[in-house]
């Protein structure tokens, strides 16, 4: 004995072909625009990785190479030099102000910012700073760590507890300890000792055979005794 079509089935093979003709009579009819839609985003495509070889790749190298000498005046310490430049190679200044959209200027600005901290400009290290980004999980603490130290010698302690905060949030062995203990060290100069306290134990439990933490002890039992006072 046959069975009995279902009408449900039936409904949804009638929906599915009507919405394949609605779809092929739309292509049919609206083709030129599509093609025209299409031939546009190849285009775009094509002329973005066009231009990424044929301009942006050689930029970044040329940027890199040209970078090369002020790199090695600030491992040197000369840090004049390495922002300025000498006359016959760029300095970082150049680089930021010739290769701007580039990750070398990307990298300049925190080169700029490290070497005017370390020549007692430190508004204009802190600005640099501000410019660089970057998700490197040493380069980010170090380059907020920096901003601490400026804020510091500033005497804005909110701005550089701040700034600590977030070089010891990025979480690792080699820079956290430092961080926690420079945080620890200003918040007990502040007399913010259950604060300061708070670092200084988070570095004996976390971080105990860091630089840090073999001499945390000491700081600790100071800040304990200060407590009492």
């Amino acid at each position: 004995m046959a069975k009995d079509k279902d009408p449900k089935k039936e409904d949804s093979l009638s929906e599915v072909e009507s919405a394949l003709t609605r779809t092929e009579h739309f292509v049919e009819k609206n083709q030129k625009i599509l093609t025209i839609v299409i031939g546009a985003l190849v285009v775009v495509v094509g002329g973005y990785l066009a231009f990424k070889a044929l301009y942006v790749q050689p930029r970044e190298k040329d940027a890199s190479e040209q970078m090369f000498m002020a790199e090695q005046y600030f491992e040197k310490d000369s840090f004049n030099l390495a922002i300025n430049g000498d006359g016959n190679y760029l300095g970082f200044l150049d680089i930021v102000d010739d290769y701007g959209s580039t990750k070398a200027a990307n990298l300049a600005n925190y080169y700029i910012g490290i070497s005017y901290l370390h020549m007692g400009q430190y508004k204009e290290a802190i600005d640099y700073l501000d410019d660089f980004e970057t998700e490197d999980l040493l380069l980010a603490p170090v380059a907020a760590g920096a901003k601490g130290d400026a804020y510091v010698e500033l005497k804005e302690t909110d701005k550089a507890l701040s700034a600590y905060k977030k070089a010891y949030g990025y979480t690792n062995e080699f820079t956290t300890p430092i961080y926690l203990m420079k945080a620890g060290k200003l918040l007990e100069m502040n007399g913010k000792y259950e604060d300061a306290l708070k670092a200084y134990r988070q570095i004996k439990e976390k971080y105990p055979e860091s630089g840090e933490g073999r001499t945390i002890d000491k700081y600790i039992a100071r800040v304990e005794t200060l407590q009492q006072k």
